[in-house]
C-alpha cells in the first residue's frame, strides 16, 4: 500500500485527485499509476486503470489472474469492472468511497458471483487514516 499512496503522491504534485495504484506478481511490482483525467481529459484515466494497462503490456496477456492490486481509494464502478475482465485474484484498497465504491461500499462488483469472474479477494480499509487524510486535505484546499 506504501507503493500505492507513493503514486497516490505523484497525482497530488499536479494538482489531481490524489489516487494511486500498483499491481503486484510474484511479489513484484508490475504496473502502476496515479489519477491523470485533468491532464489527460481522459474519463477512463484512473489510477486503476493506468496500472492495469501497464500490468498487460509488461506481462503480454490482459489476463492478470495471478496479480494483485493496491490502490488508495475504493475503484468505482468502471474500474470494479475492469478489475474484474483482468481476472485480478486479490485487491486490496485503503479509504472507502461512500460516493462511488463499488468494491464494498455502494456495490460489490468485484465479488459479485453473476460475472463471469468471482475469484477476487477484496480487503478495504488499509492504512485507512492515511489514505482519507490526502484526499481530504486535497478537497479541503482545493475548496479554498
Amino acid at each position: 500500500m506504501q507503493l500505492a499512496i507513493a503514486e497516490a503522491k505523484k497525482a497530488l504534485e499536479i494538482e489531481e485527485v490524489p489516487v494511486g495504484a500498483v499491481v503486484i506478481s510474484n511479489g513484484r511490482v508490475v504496473g502502476s499509476g496515479y489519477n491523470l483525467r485533468e491532464k489527460e481529459q481522459d474519463p477512463t484515466a484512473h489510477a486503476e486503470m493506468i496500472a492495469l494497462r501497464e500490468a498487460a503490456r509488461n506481462l503480454k496477456s490482459w489476463r492478470l489472474d495471478d496479480c494483485e492490486l493496491y490502490v488508495t481509494l475504493e475503484p468505482c464502478p468502471m474500474c470494479a469492472g475492469a478489475i474484474v475482465q483482468a481476472r485480478i485474484r486479490r485487491l486490496v484498497f485503503g479509504a472507502f468511497d461512500p460516493k462511488a465504491g463499488a468494491s464494498l461500499t455502494l456495490y460489490r462488483i468485484t465479488e459479485d458471483s453473476r460475472l463471469n469472474h468471482q475469484l477476487c479477494e477484496v480487503k478495504g480499509g488499509v492504512l485507512l487514516e492515511e489514505n482519507q487524510k490526502l484526499l481530504k486535505d486535497f478537497f479541503k484546499r482545493l475548496r479554498r
